[in-house]
């Protein structure tokens, strides 16, 4: 696994409002859009690419799918993964069942970690 590529997307997408939009209503374009063109620029501008890194295909088809379990299960970074998640679902999901309702499913799907070592987030 990339992890580090994995991190970056989480990162920039979870701080970007118009990333975050087109990645909930289209992901499959969107991540197929920000590993050519977004994820390989240095520092922001467009002078500087990296050439090195590209998503697995299981790191791109959790990216796709939402599945934030998987990514973790990789070893994407916790605070990253559940962020970004918040901002996709959290909105609907507290519609439905009220204050931390995503948090709580992130949490209840993760339950079988609760006693095994956490998935090294070292890249």
């Amino acid at each position: 696994m990339s992890k580090y590529y994995v991190n970056k997307f989480l990162y920039t997408v979870d701080r970007d409002p118009e990333y975050l939009k087109r990645y909930t209503e289209d992901p499959k374009t969107f991540v197929a859009t920000w590993e050519q063109s977004i994820g390989p620029k240095l520092l922001g501008n467009d002078v500087e690419a990296s050439t090195v890194h590209a998503l697995t295909d299981a790191e791109r088809d959790a990216l796709v799918t939402h599945d934030f379990v998987a990514l973790f299960e990789m070893g994407a970074h916790f605070f990253l993964n559940l962020t970004l998640f918040i901002g996709i679902y959290d909105e609907p999901y507290f519609q439905k069942s009220g204050p931390l309702a995503f948090q709580r499913e992130f949490a209840a799907k993760l339950q079988h970690w609760r006693d095994r070592a956490y998935p090294s987030v070292e890249t």
